[in-house]
């Protein structure tokens, strides 16, 4: 006699598949939140003048509110002096180069200064302050 043999259903087992979906999401999710924005939002003060073109190549130093200080970018670890000499210095080999020092509008006087020290000690003489325009008044 032939025994005929009962083929079994074949399952696909979901769990360990949505475990790891599960895995991958929550590391997705908290290697997200390490991520830390460098864009400074300045208000720049306003001035009547003559508006002059942006240099190909320039240091940008902004200064935001609160007084912290970011060269091209990149934000300082303090507002200490030699700081900034370094951070300007690294950023080009040329002293030649602009140096655009663009300051909030309510930022403090004396990180304004201590920029501009720093670069002068760096050996940059070439230094530029931003405004914006004042905006026409409707009589």
């Amino acid at each position: 006699m032939w025994l005929k043999k009962k083929k079994e259903d074949i399952q696909i087992n979901l769990t360990p598949l949505i475990d790891v979906v599960f895995l991958l999401l929550i590391f997705f999710m908290v290697s997200t939140s390490f991520k830390k924005e460098t864009k400074v939002s300045i208000e720049l003060p306003q001035a009547n003048g003559e508006q002059m073109e942006s240099p190909e190549e320039s240091i940008e130093v902004a200064i935001s509110k609160s007084g912290d200080i970011f060269v091209n970018g990149n934000g300082l670890v303090n507002r200490e002096l030699n700081t900034i000499i370094e951070a300007i210095k690294q950023s080009s080999t040329d002293n030649q180069t602009p140096v655009i020092i663009s300051a909030d509008a309510a930022a403090p006087y004396q990180a304004v200064i201590t920029v501009m020290d720093a670069a002068g000690q760096a050996g940059f003489k070439n230094l530029t302050l931003p405004t914006l325009r004042p905006e026409a008044e409707d009589n």
